[in-house]
């Protein structure tokens, strides 16, 4: 088998992690002595053993002279478990394949390095930028000292997320909003606008059968307007809920939503009254929080696209057209002036749940 196939099979494996080990990567490993894999393991969750170090205790004695396959550079700092190249150099390996060096500055070349040193073979880049993808989050986590932000809406065909009158449900089909339930099941954290939980009244949570985790609830409410009747709050001691709020809200509004179970967090506001982006950053940051699904409106869609803190697009385009200047669009905002300003959308993905069409695809960069 190829060095190719090998990796796929790792990725597979690293991918049954999605949604589990946050703020770790997704890691798969494959042990393979001559033509056999005599052993193989994937990262569970934060605080477990690391996929190579599971790998290794199935294969036994069988790792001596083995090649590892990895799709992530083995670690070589002390976290919440050892460092793995320890486990590695001890076993025995007579050679190490792998995807990509670690973003981590943690890592970041030391494991390869250290695994050179102790005279062991090592490969890198196999099958990278799929490795790469399969990380995405983790890499810009660690590399922009920020969260990962994927846009999730269910669009008309003419680009509305609800009519004038704000009815909004539902544009999508069951189909296409199975989806997101699973999609929701493994992010860190879903965040919304203050004017969609005064709109919407969202429950915020994946409605699926044993998802994968709750994510946080984020709510972005400069002057603390939320709804005591709502249903984030009404649900706020069984689903944990952080308000970010301006330095000057209401005091008395504050001690009432503590006392109901939200974690109200106070930050700067910018010169538009709004909460700050980079604070708001700053502290999902310190947070761990790596994977945030934002199911706001078009004011915050395009705050953080003016922002460049926009990673991701996911959307679902039902085949209606609501029409009229009153109806809510995707990206509010002002708008831009000229067609080479806009903003440009790298397209991965398109696919149909049944009658909708789905799209998925990348802010381009420029750098």
């Amino acid at each position: 088998m190829k060095e190719e196939q090998y990796m796929r099979m790792v990725f597979s494996l690293a991918r049954r992690g999605y949604g589990t080990t946050s703020p770790n990567p997704m890691v798969g490993a494959i042990l393979v002595k001559g033509k056999h894999i005599v052993g193989k393991g994937y990262h569970k969750k934060a605080g477990l053993p690391h996929a190579e170090v599971i790998a290794i205790d199935e294969a036994k004695e069988e790792a001596r002279g083995a090649t590892l396959f990895i799709n992530l550079e083995p670690c070589v700092h002390v976290g919440k478990t050892p460092p793995c190249v320890n486990t590695i150099i001890k076993a025995g390996l007579k050679k190490v394949v792998v995807s990509m060096i670690d973003p981590n500055p943690n890592v970041n070349g030391k494991g390869i390095q250290a695994l050179k040193k102790a005279g062991i073979d090592v490969k890198v880049g196999v099958l990278e930028e799929e490795a790469k993808k399969l990380n995405e989050a983790f890499i810009v986590y660690m590399e922009k000292k920020r969260p990962f932000f994927t846009m999730k809406a269910a669009v008309s065909l003419d680009g509305k997320i609800a009519t004038k009158t704000c009815d909004s449900k539902w544009i999508s089909n069951e189909e296409s909003r199975r989806y997101v339930n699973k999609l929701r099941s493994v992010m860190d954290g879903i965040m919304v606008g203050i004017n969609t939980v005064i709109l919407d009244n969202p429950l915020l949570v994946p409605k699926v059968l044993r998802p994968k985790k709750y994510p946080v609830r984020i709510i972005l409410d400069s002057k603390l307007r939320i709804p005591l009747s709502c249903e984030i709050v009404k649900t706020s001691e069984k689903y944990n809920t952080w308000i970010f709020t301006s330095e000057d809200s209401r005091a008395d509004k504050e001690a009432k939503l503590k006392s109901m179970g939200l974690e109200i967090i106070r930050i700067p506001k910018e010169d538009s009254g709004r909460v700050s982006l980079k604070h708001v950053n700053e502290e999902l940051y310190k947070r761990e929080m790596v994977n945030i699904l934002i199911e706001g409106g078009g004011e915050l869609n395009s705050a953080l696209l003016k922002e460049g803190l926009l990673d991701k697009v996911v959307l679902f385009y039902a085949p209606i057209i609501i029409g009229g200047k009153g109806a809510l669009n995707l990206v509010g905002g002002k708008g831009i002036d000229f067609l080479k300003d806009a903003y440009k959308i790298d397209i991965a993905v398109i696919k149909r749940f049944k009658e909708d069409i789905y799209l998925e695809g990348y802010v381009h960069r420029n750098y």
